[in-house]
C-alpha cells in the first residue's frame, strides 16, 4: 500500500475514535478501545440547564457585544458547585489515598488541556506513518468532547475527577495542571436496560475513561480513582455504579473486582464485553447526610 493510501486509511479510522455508546477502560485496557463519552446526562425534573443560555441570547437582543468566554469564569465556577463540596477536604479533595489526591477538574483551559493528554496518552493508538500528526488530532477531539461536556452538563450529573500527587516538595518546580496524572469520568445515567435488574433504584453513576500517564501506571492510582468515584457517588446519593469492562482484559478486571465491582446477572453486553456494578452500602450513604 502507497504511503498516501495508508494515510488516507488511517483519516478514515480518525472519525471513529470518539463513537456514542458509552463504554469504560482501565489504566491497562488495550490502548485500542478508545473509551467513549458517556451520553450527556440529562437534568432531573424540576431542573434545566438553559440558565445561561437563556441569558445569552437576552443579551444579544439587548445588542451588547461583549465576547463570551469558552468556559466559565472561577466566581461563575464557584457560584454553580462550590470551591470544597460535601465529602471534600480543604483541599478539595475527594479522597487521598497514599500519595495520591483525588479532585474535580478545574474547569480552566491548562487542567483541560492535561486531562486531554492524560486520555490521549492513554489510549491513542500509534500508527507507522505521521504518528505525531495523528496523536495531536485524537487529542483535540478528545479535548473537543471534554469541553462539550462540561459546558453542556448539569454540575451534579457529570463531573471529571483528576488524581495528582500530594507530596509538596515533588511539586516545587511544577505548575498546578502539571502534578495531573490520573484521569476518569463520572456521569449520572438512567439507561433501562441496567436499571431493569436494579431494584428500587431510578439512576446510577456511570464510570469510564480511567486514565494514567504511563510513568505512572501500578502505582494505585486507579485505586484512588475507583474510591473517589464512590466517593462522589454517595456525595450525589447514588446506591449504584457501574462501569464496563472486556474479558479478556484481566489486568483491569482485577482492578475493579479489588474495587468491589462484579458481575451482576442480566447486565452482559456480549461476550466480550460486561458491565460490572457495585452497590452502595446504605450505612455509607446515611453516616454522609
Amino acid at each position: 500500500m502507497s504511503s498516501a493510501a495508508a494515510m488516507a486509511v488511517v483519516l478514515r479510522a480518525s472519525t471513529l475514535l470518539l463513537p456514542s455508546s458509552a463504554s469504560s477502560q482501565s489504566t491497562t485496557t488495550s490502548r485500542a478501545r478508545f473509551p467513549a463519552a458517556a451520553p450527556l446526562p440529562r437534568a432531573p425534573r424540576g431542573r434545566h440547564g438553559g440558565g445561561k443560555k437563556s441569558g445569552l441570547l437576552a443579551a444579544r437582543r439587548r445588542g451588547r457585544r461583549d465576547r463570551v468566554a469558552c468556559l466559565p469564569t472561577k466566581e461563575e465556577e464557584e457560584e454553580e458547585v462550590g470551591v470544597a463540596g460535601d465529602g471534600e477536604d480543604d483541599e478539595g479533595y475527594l479522597v487521598r489515598e497514599g500519595e495520591w489526591g483525588v479532585r474535580r477538574m478545574g474547569r480552566v483551559g491548562e487542567e483541560m488541556r492535561r486531562v486531554a493528554l492524560v486520555q490521549a496518552e492513554a489510549f491513542h493508538v500509534p500508527v507507522a506513518l505521521f504518528n505525531d500528526f495523528f496523536f495531536d488530532f485524537f487529542k483535540a477531539e478528545v479535548l473537543s468532547a471534554l469541553i462539550y461536556r462540561v459546558r453542556n452538563s448539569p454540575p451534579d450529573r457529570y463531573a471529571c475527577l483528576v488524581a495528582e500527587e500530594t507530596d509538596a516538595t515533588s511539586q516545587l518546580s511544577q505548575a498546578p495542571y502539571e502534578k495531573i496524572v490520573g484521569v476518569v469520568d463520572c456521569t449520572v445515567q438512567d439507561e433501562a436496560d441496567i436499571l431493569r435488574n436494579l431494584q428500587g433504584i431510578d439512576e446510577y453513576l456511570y464510570v469510564s475513561g480511567i486514565a494514567v500517564l504511563p510513568s505512572f501506571r501500578r502505582r494505585k492510582v486507579g485505586t484512588a480513582l475507583l474510591k473517589a468515584c464512590e466517593a462522589l457517588a454517595l456525595q450525589w446519593r447514588h446506591r449504584f455504579m457501574a462501569l464496563r469492562a472486556y474479558e479478556d482484559d484481566d489486568g483491569a478486571r482485577g482492578l475493579y473486582s479489588k474495587a468491589g465491582f462484579a458481575d451482576p446477572p442480566g447486565m452482559a453486553i456480549s461476550e466480550a464485553e460486561k458491565m460490572l456494578g457495585k452497590p452502595l452500602l446504605k450505612e455509607k450513604q446515611e453516616r454522609i447526610q
